[in-house]
């Protein structure tokens, strides 16, 4: 497992501010663990602050911004929590065409938590089955999306995780979809979505 992501570069795409930590250090870490060399990408490069919940917790440095890279840069993308980070991300033009990149290219995609607000912005929930925030179903839905109240969804190389209680599972299956690259039916506009849904292994 140690090397299933090794020669893989994945893009972790946050927003400057409310980030929630645990949704970005636990799955950096499994990243990493698996081989993949990680570049934290934010609205604008240096520090970000991210938050325990409500409580300010540790900065970290963004290694570029989204408006220099694109998807053809990555292999995949991870898009970590916090109500503000997300809702931030979503009025960023250069972070929205960077999440809807990946989906035009096939690149699998991995958001937990409030994550999928980005991607309603990017217009790639539509046909799609995930989860999310409960919170977000009712938005998730407006824009044509199947929600469902499972720990982890895999959908075509999306995978999606209600919260951080679900980090295990969310990790396992983001490391498998990264693993096996481009899916076909990723890609906006493609062929009719697959739902997949599993519990955590140990």
């Amino acid at each position: 497992m140690a090397q299933t992501l090794a020669g893989r570069t994945v893009a972790i795409l946050v927003a400057t501010e409310g980030i929630e930590q645990v949704e970005l250090v636990e799955p950096r870490r499994a990243l990493e663990e698996a081989g993949a060399t990680v570049h934290l990408v934010s609205t604008e490069a240096g520090e970000v602050q991210a938050f325990d919940h409500l409580d300010k917790a540790d900065t970290f440095t963004a290694d570029k911004a989204a408006s220099d890279v694109s998807a053809s840069d990555y292999d995949a993308l991870m898009l970590p929590g916090g109500v503000a980070n997300p809702d931030a991300l979503r009025t960023d033009a250069g972070a929205v065409a960077l999440v809807r990149g990946f989906f035009d290219a096939g690149k699998p995609v991995a958001a937990i938590c409030h994550a999928p607000w980005t991607l309603i912005e990017a217009d790639v929930v539509r046909g799609r089955t995930l989860t999310s925030w409960p919170s977000l179903q009712t938005d998730l839905r407006n824009a044509g999306a199947t929600w469902v109240d499972e720990e982890v969804v895999v959908d075509q190389g999306l995978v999606t995780s209600r919260k951080p209680d679900d980090l295990e599972a969310f990790n396992a299956k983001m490391l498998e979809e990264f693993a096996e690259g481009r899916h076909e039916g990723q890609r906006r506009g493609g062929g009719g979505a697959r739902f997949e849904k599993d519990r955590a292994t140990t």
